[in-house]
């Protein structure tokens, strides 16, 4: 009887060591970029950076971008990721609800050419309620200057590439 306790209490124990390592690796952050080894960019291709800035007063969600209308990443509030593209001509989207002007990104990239492409939203685009107040942001994808956005990209978590 004293074995299937120690057992059992063996076993919980293991258990609970277990639920709380995937706890903690839900809530792992992400490196930021700066911190993490960015392979070069394979030849005769370009590569475009997505990031979208950490703000309080954000939109939040994940609104979804897409490149010639294929979907390449989510916005994550204080994200950056990039993509390996031929090089080319892109109109870069994001999914809004409001329809506003300049809301894409469109421009050229040759190869070994990066481009950085920042989401940014208004928060109170659309909002209502009497006693629950609510709110739908619009999104925005600007081509930002590549070293106004490196510095930018730097400080933001890392959520990988190609």
């Amino acid at each position: 009887m004293s074995e299937n306790k120690d057992s059992a209490a063996c076993w919980l124990m293991g258990f609970a060591q277990g639920v709380l390592l995937v706890a903690m690796a839900g809530c792992a952050q992400q490196p930021v970029t700066a911190a993490v080894s960015i392979p070069p960019i394979p030849a005769g291709e370009a590569r475009i950076w997505f990031y979208r800035d950490y703000e309080p007063y954000a939109g939040k969600g994940l609104p979804a971008i897409a490149a010639n209308g294929g979907y390449v990443g989510a916005a994550e509030l204080g994200g950056a990721f990039y993509r390996d593209i031929s090089p080319g001509h892109y109109v870069v989207t994001v999914q809004t609800v409001g329809i506003d002007t300049n809301q894409a990104a469109n421009f050229e990239v040759a190869p070994g050419q990066e481009a950085y492409v920042k989401i940014v939203s208004l928060p109170s685009w659309e909002t209502g309620g009497d006693k629950n107040q609510w709110e739908r942001p619009t999104f925005y994808a600007w081509l930002i200057p590549n070293q106004v956005a490196q510095a930018d990209v730097a400080h933001l978590s890392f959520y990988g590439g190609s």
